[in-house]
């Protein structure tokens, strides 16, 4: 691991399908032992909301269907790139990053462990600052389909317009990790922001 802390990048389930994937995971790759990769739940998250409206199970089983939905897509993007590797643990993470890989964070057995809510209150955003929190991250990046900016935004304002989840503010707040949104065409300053320049909008806890 290079310098201070990796930066734990929250990547978005919905870019699965997205035609810039690639180019995110290449310029993710490129920051190989600096950056940790998060995947969100995408189509297989959407597959156990759906289920759950159909067959009745509750949100704890869908808190553990979701967690592993998050490893389905991670193990998607792991297959992407050569760079890229799985982990499953803190000490997983830290040796992907000293072997100059970028670990893809499968967070089943670290989640279940911890005392997180098992509710559709607590998504892969949250999980994203809890692992930062975790892995003494130097910052934290959300990428997501939204329109490019910059400036500050509060977590709370995020949560109302759901573009995070609603116990994201909480868990920001304990991480202590500085949080910022990229949008979809924001692969390109990926490297700058991993050098300290401002890059996207700054979330405020």
């Amino acid at each position: 691991m290079h310098g201070r802390g990796p930066t734990v990048i929250k990547l978005g389930g919905s870019f699965a399908f997205s035609a810039c994937l690639g180019d995110w995971i290449a310029a993710i790759a490129g920051c190989a032992g600096r950056a940790v990769i998060v995947p969100g739940g995408g189509p297989f998250a959407d597959l156990v909301r759906a289920a759950q409206a159909q067959m009745g199970f509750d949100d704890r089983a869908a808190h553990r269907m979701g967690l592993l939905a998050m490893e389905q897509y991670g193990c998607a993007i792991k297959s992407l790139h050569e760079a890229l590797s799985l982990a499953d643990s803190i000490e997983s993470i830290r040796r992907g990053l000293a072997d100059d890989q970028v670990p893809v964070w499968l967070p089943t057995q670290m989640a279940l462990c911890a005392d997180i809510p098992q509710s559709w209150d607590m998504t892969s955003d949250s999980l994203a600052a809890w692992l930062a929190g975790k892995i003494g991250a130097e910052r934290l990046l959300l990428i997501k389909h939204i329109e490019p900016a910059q400036g500050t935004v509060p977590a709370a304002d995020l949560a109302v317009r759901n573009v995070v989840d609603k116990a994201f503010a909480n868990f920001l707040a304990a991480s202590g990790v500085p949080a910022f949104i990229l949008g979809p065409n924001d692969h390109v300053a990926v490297g700058r922001s991993l050098r300290g320049e401002p890059v996207g909008i700054r979330i405020i806890a």
